[in-house]
C-alpha cells in the first residue's frame, strides 16, 4: 500500500512538461513492476546504510548544508472542521499536551472527531502516576476508535533508566511501586489502558503500518534521551522500511525544529533514515512547541502537532489529515484488536503487550489477546 501512494505522489509533483511526464511514467511503470515481482522481505530490497553526520552536534549548519539540495514547502493543514469522509481514515494528531488535557479541561480544547487519534508524547509533566491516569481518563471520553500514543522526553516514569533513580519524577520510587502493585499493574505504561502505547513498535490498522518511537537528542537528561550521532542512529535503525506512518517525540532536523532564538534542534540522522531509507508518507512529532506546523519535502508530510506554546499554553489545534483506505480494508476493521510488534533489541522477547484498549474489552467488541513481542533481524 505504502509504495503505490507514494509513487503515486511523486508523479502529480513532477508535472512540469509532457515529456518529463512520460519519462516519470515509464520509471513509475518499471518500479510498480519491480514490487509485484519482489517481496519486501526478501534480499533483492537491501537496506539502505546510513552514516552519523560529521555535523551531527551542529544541526543548525548540518541543515544549511542539507537544504542547498532539499525541496521544501510550508504546507496549510486540512479545517479541522473538515467532515470525515467514509473512504478516508480521518487521523487527528496531538503532541506535548502536558497535563493540561484532562477531563475537566476537554470544553475548552476543542479535538475534533476522526478515526485514528494519534499523540507524539509529553502527555504529562513528569510521567506521575495522576498525570497518566488523568490523560487516560480523558482518553476514555473521546470517541476516535483508536488511540495511539508514545513517550516523550516528559514521561520520565515510562524510561525504565530513569526508573530506578529515587525522586526523579517527583516521587519515591517506593510509593510508585507500593501505587502499581495496589493497582496489579506492572509499569505504568499499564496505566494506559485506552490507548497503544508504542515504543521502538508498530501497529497496523486498516492495513496502514504505524510505528513510534520516544528517542531525542540528549537534552538535560530527561527521558529517552541520548547522544546524537551513532547512539542515536542505533534506534533509528530499527525503524523498519514498511512504515506509513512514523512518530517521533523529536522532530528531524529542518522541519518543526527551528527554536524561538531561531536554531535548528532536529535530528540530522532521524532526516537522513526518513529521507533515504523509511520514507513514510508522514512522519509526525512534537518536542519544539515553536515548531507547531505543517512541511513537506515533496514525499512524506512533516507534522509538528506540539498542543502547548512555548509557555505551556494548551492552545496549538490538533492537525488533521486523511488517508484513503487500502483495497479492501473497512472502518468496520477500526473495532478489531490489532499486534503490537516490537523492533527494539533491548526488549525481552517474552514480554508481552495488549493491542486494543481497555474499554474494547468492556464492550465485548474484541477477542481478548496477549500477544508476544516479536524482533527484526538487524542487518
Amino acid at each position: 500500500m505504502k509504495k503505490q501512494v507514494k509513487l503515486s505522489f511523486k508523479l502529480t509533483k513532477s508535472k512540469k512538461n509532457e515529456n518529463e511526464m512520460d519519462n516519470h511514467k515509464d520509471f513509475l511503470d518499471d518500479k510498480l513492476e519491480l514490487l509485484k515481482d519482489n517481496d519486501e522481505n526478501s534480499e533483492n530490497f537491501k537496506r539502505v546504510n546510513i552514516l552519523p553526520d560529521l555535523e551531527t552536534d551542529m544541526p543548525s549548519r548540518a541543515w544549511r548544508r542539507m537544504s542547498e539540495r532539499q525541496t521544501f514547502k510550508t504546507v496549510t493543514p486540512l479545517n479541522i472542521h473538515s467532515p470525515v469522509k467514509p473512504d478516508c481514515l480521518r487521523f487527528v494528531c496531538l503532541s506535548d499536551t502536558h497535563s493540561k488535557l484532562h477531563v475537566d479541561d476537554m470544553l475548552n480544547f476543542y479535538i475534533p472527531p476522526g478515526d485514528i487519534l494519534l499523540h507524539a508524547g509529553d502527555f504529562t509533566m513528569k510521567g506521575r502516576p495522576l498525570e497518566i491516569e488523568r490523560f487516560n481518563e480523558a482518553l476514555g471520553k473521546l470517541s476516535h476508535k483508536k488511540k495511539i500514543v508514545i513517550a516523550g522526553n516528559h514521561e520520565l516514569s515510562f524510561d525504565e533508566s530513569l526508573f530506578t533513580e529515587a525522586n526523579c519524577f517527583g516521587e519515591s520510587v517506593g510509593v510508585v511501586k507500593r501505587y502499581l502493585r495496589s493497582k496489579g499493574l506492572k509499569s505504568v505504561r499499564e496505566i494506559l489502558t485506552n490507548a497503544i502505547y508504542l515504543q521502538d513498535s508498530m501497529v497496523t490498522v486498516c492495513g496502514i503500518n504505524i510505528y513510534g518511537s520516544p528517542w531525542q537528542p540528549r537534552y538535560c537528561s530527561w527521558a529517552f534521551n541520548v547522544i546524537r550521532g551513532e547512539e542515536i542512529l542505533q534506534k533509528w535503525n530499527w525503524i523498519p522500511e514498511n512504515v506509513d506512518i512514523l512518530i517521533t517525540h523529536g522532530p528531524p532536523v529542518g522541519h518543526g525544529d527551528l527554536t524561538k532564538a531561531g536554531i535548528n534542534v532536529g535530528c540530522v540522522e532521524l532526516l537522513n533514515t526518513v529521507q533515504k531509507r523509511v520514507k513514510p508518507n508522514y512522519h509526525l512529532f512534537g518536542h519544539i512547541h515553536e515548531g507547531y506546523g505543517v512541511t513537506t519535502d515533496g514525499e512524506t508530510l512533516f507534522i509538528n502537532a506540539s498542543s502547548c506554546t512555548k509557555g505551556y499554553k494548551l492552545s496549538n489545534p490538533p492537525i488533521i489529515f486523511d488517508v484513503p483506505l487500502p483495497p479492501g480494508q473497512s472502518k468496520d476493521r477500526l473495532l478489531e484488536s490489532v499486534e503490537v510488534v516490537s523492533y527494539s533489541k533491548e526488549e525481552s522477547s517474552s514480554k508481552t503487550v495488549i493491542g486494543i484498549s481497555k474499554k474494547d474489552i468492556d464492550n465485548k467488541l474484541l477477542t481478548f489477546q496477549q500477544l508476544k513481542l516479536t524482533k527484526t533481524k538487524a542487518e
